[in-house]
Parts: C-alpha cells; structure tokens; sequence
C-alpha cells in the first residue's frame, strides 16, 4: 500500500474538519477561535496542493475533495461568522417582522464561495493569476472585519441593511470578472512582479499602522482588491 498518495487527502480532510470546528463556533458567536480554525484551515490548504506536487500524486479526486474542503473552510464558516452577527445587529423598526429569518441571508457567502470554486476548477484562465476573490481571502475579511469592528457592528449606527449590502458586495467579488493577481514569484525582479511587491509593501505598512493586530487583515484584503481593480489587465 502506497501511503504517500493518501498524505495530500488526509490533509485536504483536515482542512475540511477545521472548517467544521470553526463553523460551530461561529454559531456560538465564538469569533476568535471560528477565525482561529479558519487560519488553521488555510494553512492545511497550502500545504495540500504543495504535498500531491511533492509526492507526484495529483489526480481528480484531490481536486474535488479540496473545493469540498475548501467551501467549508472559507465559505460555510465566513457566512456562519457573519449569520451569528446578523443575531446580534440592531433592526430598524420596519425590519422586526422578518428579524428572525433575515440571517439566513448571510449563507449567500457560502453559496457564491461554491460557484467561486467551480469556476475556478474549470477556468483555464486561472493558472497564473485570479478571476474574482479567491474564497480564503474573503474568510478572512469576514472573520477579522467582525471581530475588529464587533462594538461598532452592534451598536445603533450600524444595521442589518449595511450588513446585507456588504454581504451582497463581497459575494459578487468571489464571481465577479475582475482578474485579481497572485503572489506567486517566478523569479525576484521587479518588472515581472511589481504589482506583487507593492502589495508586499502596502500590507507591511498596515500591519504596522494596526499594530499587527487582527483587524489588519481585512485592511489588506480591500487593498488586494482595490490594487487588483487599479492594475487589472485582460484576461
């Protein structure tokens, strides 16, 4: 028995399992650790794709089994994050008749991270680069956005209508067709990876302007966006 062609899917389940955990937490308004898992899950999705190259064992059942894993981690738990805040949002008086089923709206994230993964899967554009926000990035912002800006979320100048539109916005950035660029350096010179090292350099500054904090890490998603949208090329 070959055990090294099971290695990459072991890993791609852990993924899935973090996934899991990280969404129960989201429904116990957990937050910390529903992100906490979700970063865990990341890291076990990098690690997965990087592992079948190393042991030459890539093949179709790995490639479904990570989409799989993938729309748990970074599309059911995010929109779990975010169903679990709608609880929580103050409702104008016009909106308590539908309070209770209104945060159902938010597993539209989970649904548009699944049509974001088949996309991408049969998307020969995407080899090199991105068409849309890539699922964790969009975990990502979910989970550090909420736990960031919890107080503020709550309060009485924010609602569940701001919520829904920004539910609605990012949603249509995981399918929108807006080539996004990826961090992958096919060498170091700057000609041929200037949008990446400026980038590099955009989240340093946030991350010393948030103190390395959490909340940071939503900062750099929308400056991805935004120098993604800024830097856009045909695809």
């Amino acid at each position: 028995m070959n055990i090294k062609r099971h290695i990459p899917n072991t890993v791609t389940c852990c993924n899935l399992l973090s996934g899991c955990v990280a969404s129960v937490m989201a429904f116990q308004a957990k937050y910390e650790l529903a992100i906490l898992f979700i970063v865990i899950g990341a890291v076990f999705d990098f690690f997965d794709g990087m592992l079948a190259r190393l042991f030459k064992v890539s093949g179709p059942l790995g490639k479904e089994l990570d989409s799989l894993a993938d729309d748990i981690t970074f599309g059911l738990a995010p929109a779990t994050i975010v169903f679990s805040l709608f609880k929580e949002v103050h409702y104008p008086e016009f909106m308590q008749p539908i309070a209770d089923i209104f945060p159902y709206t938010a597993f539209i994230i989970a649904a548009f991270s699944a049509l974001r993964l088949g996309k991408f899967n049969i998307d020969t554009r995407q080899t090199s680069s991105f068409i849309g926000l890539p699922t964790p990035a969009n975990a990502l912002f979910w989970g550090s956005f909420v736990i960031g800006h919890h107080d503020f979320l709550v309060s009485d100048s924010f609602n569940a209508i701001y919520l829904f539109l920004l539910v609605i916005l990012m949603s249509w950035f995981l399918v929108a067709e807006i080539p996004m660029f990826s961090l992958k350096f096919k060498n170091l010179s700057w000609k041929d990876n200037k949008t990446s090292y400026i980038f590099l350099l955009g989240c340093i500054l946030l991350l010393a302007l948030y103190q390395f904090q959490l909340t940071s890490f939503y900062s750099i998603i929308l400056w991805y966006i935004l120098l993604s949208i800024a830097t856009k090329k045909k695809a």
